[in-house]
């Protein structure tokens, strides 16, 4: 699972953020990993000022392989608090999400090929 960090200009970016977001997304959807070709990170504080109203933002998007890419976000008064809350989004929705392809899966009707393809195996 490849993990790209972007930031606005507002927003210092630094081995340390890069380490911090990195270690936050794997632990919170490392066990979907076989799952995800790409995760996209975008790190803004949309007032460019150092308050506490929320305006810092992280915005998480997921490469699910089989489904639409996922996307959540979260504002929070810090930067890190930001990227804890969108990588809490971001495993609740693969989790729904994957669960759903799952269900399609198990759930779907049978077709003609399907049926071939068992009096082949036979």
């Amino acid at each position: 699972m490849q993990i790209n960090i972007n930031t606005d200009k507002t927003i210092e970016r630094h081995q340390g953020l890069d380490d911090h977001v990195e270690s936050v997304v794997n632990a919170a959807i490392g066990r979907f990993g076989e799952h995800i070709t790409r995760v996209e990170v975008h790190l803004s504080d949309e007032n460019s000022q150092k308050s506490a109203d929320g305006g810092n933002r992280c915005m998480l998007e997921a490469r699910v392989t089989g489904y639409q890419p996922i996307a959540v976000s979260d504002h929070a008064a810090t930067l890190h608090m930001a990227i804890s809350g969108a990588a809490d989004k971001l495993k609740r929705a693969i989790d729904s999400a994957l669960g759903r392809l799952h269900d399609k899966q198990l759930h779907r009707t049978p077709t003609l090929a399907d049926e071939t393809l068992d009096e082949v195996n036979e």
